[in-house]
C-alpha cells in the first residue's frame, strides 16, 4: 500500500488533510491530523502473467492449397462451386497474390483436410515498474512549507 500524497511505498496512517481523509505515510501525516492506523492487508499480490493466441495463415499457403486440389482430382472451377467463391479467388489464392482469411483457410482446410492456420502463443511481457509509480495527490497539489 502506498501514500495517497507522495506514493511512497510501505505502512500507511489514516490521516485528516484538509478536510479528506487519506492513507499517508508518516512523512505526510504531519500535514494533517493523524487519526489511526488503517487495518487492512498490505500485502501486493501479482497478477498471473497473461497468456496470448494469434491466429496466423502458414507462409506457403499457395502451394499447399494448390497440392492438395491437384491431389483431389478437381480444377479450379469444380473447386470454387465446392466451397461457393469465385474462381478468381482460388486463382490468386494458388498463385501466392492472395492471402486467405481465417475463416476461409478455415473452410479450405475443411474441405482439402490440410493445415493452414497456424496458432501462435505469446505470453504477456509484464510492464515494467517505473520508478515515479502511480499519479497521487501529491503530484496535482504543491504542499506549503
Amino acid at each position: 500500500m502506498g501514500c495517497d500524497l507522495c506514493g511512497k511505498e510501505g505502512p500507511v496512517l489514516a490521516a485528516l488533510i484538509e478536510g479528506s481523509r487519506l492513507n499517508v505515510c508518516s512523512g505526510c501525516g504531519k500535514h494533517g491530523k493523524i487519526l489511526a492506523r488503517p487495518t487492512f492487508s498490505q500485502k501486493k499480490t501479482s497478477a498471473p502473467a497473461k497468456i496470448e493466441t494469434a491466429e496466423t495463415i502458414v507462409s506457403d499457403s499457395a502451394e499447399r492449397i494448390r497440392k492438395a486440389r491437384e491431389k483431389s482430382g478437381t480444377t479450379q472451377a469444380e473447386f470454387a462451386l465446392k466451397i461457393n467463391e469465385k474462381e478468381s479467388v482460388i486463382q490468386k489464392l494458388e498463385n501466392g497474390s492472395l492471402t486467405p482469411s481465417i475463416p476461409l483457410a478455415r473452410k479450405l482446410e475443411k474441405l482439402l483436410r490440410i493445415t493452414l492456420v497456424e496458432i501462435e502463443k505469446e505470453e504477456a511481457a509484464e510492464k515494467p515498474s517505473t520508478k515515479a509509480g502511480p499519479l497521487t495527490i501529491g503530484d496535482l497539489i504543491k504542499i506549503k512549507k
